[in-house]
């Protein structure tokens, strides 16, 4: 009698909602409107709180989606799948087409504020001195394996903590000193009558949005959590919570402290020169510090995600084998690809200053959002899975207020952004056209999974991405 075949393997469900909770402000990282500050400012007119909280809106009810998409489809964790399985796989593969433009500009994104963190702390240092240390040197680290690791992020989110909260400390003692505890509180960050301006705050939103991104990365823990049904929405809707509430904290109280925001001498990086005035040359240096330092990791595992991508999509022939799909025989790692997205961030942080960076990654993220609201709709409202009770809330009122919210912010985008991301787009458009020979064939596969790249006998030696 013969021994019944092996079970297949299965991931162990041990994540809780406080794990998934925990992720979430991991990738996203709590001191992620820092940087945006001066130039969310500038262009909402003194009124980044308030943009905040309108792109913070936006962003649970998409994280309200993608909880949802990730009920249903629990091992796939992107919005290139749940665009393809609730809409249409051409429709999901220029959703992940958007989304790979996304994995290319975060290093782009990382080197330009990076560089200019680090050279407030080292003026002596160029800006271009900096870039090319950056980009260089996250080349090599990652080249020679070395791992930004779970652990690392953890340390760093602590000390993040620890500088947000010298920061308000600080801060607040100031407030009380000039004004008494009145001058704590005010409308201004929220709404002042002299300078408000839907069309700026619509500007700002569409910038300032970038201190979210990221929030979807839980979706793919849908496979280890308990209860994923739940504990995956949650999570994510409260990761965008939590974020939201604690860069509120940290705007508001910088624009108290200095609410002309035409007077901002360095704009990218207003807020250290804040921070130094009320907590002095220590505190100017934690902040720069803790934002260079997150740059880097956030640029080192940026880089490994987009040669991981282009390494599946040449494995796939979605690009040419011969050049994407190529692995170094010795270090066994896909070397062209890496060294390809370090002078893509170089050239990057040389031709786009920090602000059209991030309205370009904006571009493909809000993209991919509208395409993931658009899914929820009509899988969960139109047709309806079974054994499933339609909720005119959840199933009709939450995915399209998303869906609106989101083509908002991205019709807000300058047009730059519009024209790089939509050249972009179109490549995308006419490539599946061409591969799929007119549509008439399924979409060629992307492959955004974190161990899905590459899929090849002997374990390849890349980063592991958080």
């Amino acid at each position: 009698m013969s021994n019944p075949a092996p079970a297949p393997a299965r991931l162990k469900r041990v994540l809780g909602l406080n794990d998934l909770l925990f992720y979430g402000i991991v990738l996203v990282q709590p001191i992620g409107a820092v940087g945006m500050f001066g130039v969310a400012s500038q262009l909402s007119r003194g009124h980044m709180v308030l943009t905040l909280l309108v792109a913070m809106a936006a962003m649970m009810l998409t994280a309200v989606s993608y909880g949802r998409m990730a009920s249903l489809y629990p091992a796939a964790g992107s919005a290139y799948t749940y665009v393809g399985r609730g809409l249409h796989p051409h429709l999901g593969f220029l959703a992940g087409w958007a989304m790979t433009l996304d994995y290319l500009v975060i290093p782009i994104v990382n080197v330009i504020y990076g560089a200019l963190s680090a050279q407030r702390l080292f003026p002596a240092i160029p800006y271009a001195a900096w870039v090319l240390l950056l980009a260089g040197g996250m080349t090599v680290l990652n080249l020679r394996g070395i791992r930004w690791t779970a652990r690392a992020n953890q340390i760093l989110l602590f000390l993040m903590c620890a500088v947000i909260a010298w920061f308000a400390v600080a801060a607040a003692t100031s407030l009380v000193r000039q004004h008494g505890w009145p001058g704590l509180f005010s409308w201004d960050p929220f709404y002042h009558p002299a300078t408000f301006d839907w069309r700026a705050v619509g500007a700002a939103t569409s910038f300032a949005a970038l201190t979210y991104i990221g929030f979807d990365g839980i979706t793919t823990l849908a496979e280890d959590a308990r209860n994923p049904k739940r504990d995956v929405m949650l999570a994510t809707v409260l990761t965008c919570l939590v974020i939201g509430l604690l860069g509120t904290v940290q705007v508001y109280l910088a624009q108290r402290l200095a609410p002309d925001w035409t007077q901002y001498q360095h704009v990218e990086t207003a807020f250290l020169d804040i921070a130094g005035g009320v907590g002095g040359p220590a505190l100017f240096s934690a902040v720069a510090g803790i934002l260079a330092v997150a740059c880097l990791g956030s640029g080192l595992t940026g880089q490994v995600g987009a040669a991981r991508l282009l390494f599946g999509m040449g494995r796939d022939n979605v690009l040419p084998r011969q050049v994407f799909g190529r692995l170094d025989p010795r270090r066994n790692t896909p070397t062209w690809n890496m060294w390809l997205v370090g002078l893509v961030a170089a050239a990057g942080a040389f031709t786009l200053n920090y602000e059209r960076a991030a309205e370009v990654l904006n571009f493909g993220a809000f993209l991919a959002f509208m395409g993931v609201n658009a899914a929820a709709f009509r899988q969960f409202w139109l047709n309806t899975p079974s054994g499933h009770r339609r909720h005119w809330f959840l199933d009709l009122i939450v995915p399209v207020l998303g869906f609106i919210f989101c083509l908002v912010i991205w019709g807000n985008l300058p047009t730059l952004a519009k024209i790089i991301g939509g050249g972009w787009f179109v490549i995308g458009v006419i490539y599946d056209a061409i591969r799929t020979r007119g549509f008439r064939v399924p979409p060629a596969p992307l492959d955004f999974s974190e161990d899905g790249i590459p899929d090849q006998p002997q374990q390849v030696n890349l980063p592991e991405v958080p």
